[in-house]
């Protein structure tokens, strides 16, 4: 079983993902960095979430191609 994403997580990643990218890829520690660039995120578990999130959907992108 996977962890369960709020709604809030996914759709602030999804927004910011759109937006920027070329930005990020699959490397979570590269996303963490580019997301304290583009975004302004309170908190640091937040943070880690939504980097996560991003490296997920940037996989799942890369392995339909």
């Amino acid at each position: 079983m996977g962890r369960i994403r709020t709604i809030m997580t996914k759709r602030n990643a999804e927004q910011i993902l759109n937006k920027n990218k070329n930005l990020f890829n699959t490397d979570f520690e590269n996303n963490k960095k580019n997301l304290v660039k583009v975004a302004d995120i309170p908190s640091k578990k937040l943070r880690n979430l939504i980097a996560g999130y991003i490296t997920k959907l940037k996989k799942l992108s890369s392995s339909k191609n």
